[in-house]
């Protein structure tokens, strides 16, 4: 008997929505043409999961970074919790994390079995600055951890967070998920610390969809988050089907399934070739968007690093008191004229389960708080125009020449 090939009449087909769909949309995901061609041959060589591929993607981006070991895990989260995991730190301590930032960090701790402390940010930055390390350490006692989030692609300062927070440097965990292309002192991030945690997510700067990476000096942390990324076994897949390879493995230690599959290795190899040139790209986009909404009353563009390199993952805008809309409406506002935006973040304390499960200062989050109402990220990635750009910028001037409904009280 056939089946049916037809789409039943209760079934409703819809068509997903694309970033065509805006004339600016806020993000596309740059996939480039060898991406494509090295995805067709991993999928017609009969072995797409953890292998060959993925072992030279972590070869190159280490060299890339310079880092002693590169490993490649499913997510940027995920790498948070593996190292997390890896500091062997005591059931329920206490893991410094930024106010504003994505809520998978916080969850990594929980997940690794420890708890957040969050620290509250400097509005000019987006950042935790030595004094408000201080003031969450007072509060609760030193931390176990610290995890330094270089916000939107600035460089954090690393020395300065974990001297706050009185902790050794293999205590700072870098969450690098925007920050492949910063530098810090002449140094590229992921070469700074005992460990870097980057992402490969579909807005980052480099793209493949899903993915992470833990970049670290360390051999035996490569060495214990190379096996708990997979269940901790021993021995993975691909080497155990190799020539002389065995069947047998051992697991000593709980492990997570966190591998990156060689189908995404593989994109991720060729993405690499066109880093450099993305990064110029957005560069270029970010200096444009500054020269043009600098002098535009009641907005903030963000500054330029003063000791390193921005990799402009993100361009965050802050819409001040002065501007005649509000934040939210001026999202509105673009949206009529078919231009994408979003908001990096929603405070941690501001988000129910993490309001519970996370602790904070006594005297509350006010940097975070006055923050966030005026944050907005314009759309930013290499595909974009000079003409969107300019677009952009002319909707919001004309925003402020002629506010209309939604104008500030």
């Amino acid at each position: 008997m056939s089946m049916s090939t037809s789409v039943p009449r209760s079934v409703t087909t819809v068509r997903l929505p694309v970033a065509d769909d805006l004339s600016v949309p806020y993000t596309r995901t740059e996939i480039c043409a060898e991406a494509r061609e090295a995805a067709r041959v991993v999928l017609e060589s009969g072995w797409v999961t953890s292998g060959p591929q993925t072992q030279l993607f972590e070869g190159e981006f280490a060299g890339l970074v310079g880092a002693r070991h590169a490993v490649a895990v499913s997510s940027g989260t995920a790498a948070l919790e593996l190292v997390l995991r890896d500091l062997r730190l005591p059931p329920g301590g206490l893991v410094l994390v930024p106010d504003l930032t994505f809520c998978g960090a916080a969850q990594a701790v929980l997940h690794a079995g420890l708890r957040p402390l969050l620290v509250d940010v400097e509005p000019a930055t987006g950042m935790p600055t030595a004094a408000t390390v201080r003031r969450a350490v007072r509060a609760f006692g030193r931390p176990e951890a610290l995890m330094a989030l270089h916000y939107a692609g600035a460089p954090a300062p690393l020395r300065e967070l974990g001297e706050a927070a009185g902790l050794p440097p293999h205590r700072v965990v870098e969450d690098a998920a925007h920050a492949l292309g910063t530098f810090l002192g002449g140094r590229p991030v992921g070469a700074l610390s005992r460990a870097a945690c980057f992402s490969f997510a579909a807005g980052a700067t480099l793209p493949i969809g899903e993915g992470g990476m833990i970049t670290t000096e360390d051999d035996d942390l490569a060495a214990g988050c190379r096996r708990a990324r997979l269940h901790g076994m021993s021995t993975d897949d691909w080497r155990r089907h190799q020539p002389g390879g065995a069947w047998q493995y051992a697991v000593e230690e709980p492990g997570l399934k966190a591998n990156l599959t060689d189908l995404q290795a593989a994109i991720g190899r060729a993405q690499l070739r066109h880093l450099a040139g993305w990064q110029r790209r957005r560069a270029v986009l970010a200096a444009r968007y500054t020269a043009r909404l600098s002098g535009v009353p009641g907005l903030t563009t963000p500054r330029p690093p003063t000791a390193g390199l921005h990799s402009w993952q993100l361009y965050v805008l802050r819409v001040g008191p002065e501007y005649p809309l509000r934040r939210n409406r001026l999202v509105a506002r673009l949206a009529e004229h078919g231009i994408g935006s979003s908001v990096h973040f929603i405070p941690l304390h501001r988000l129910g389960y993490l309001r519970r499960a996370a602790l904070r200062p006594p005297e509350g989050l006010p940097g975070a708080d006055a923050l966030f109402p005026e944050l907005l990220s314009l759309p930013l990635h290499p595909g974009l125009t000079e003409s969107q750009v300019d677009r952009v910028c002319a909707v919001i001037a004309e925003a402020e020449a002629d506010p209309g409904p939604g104008v500030r009280p």
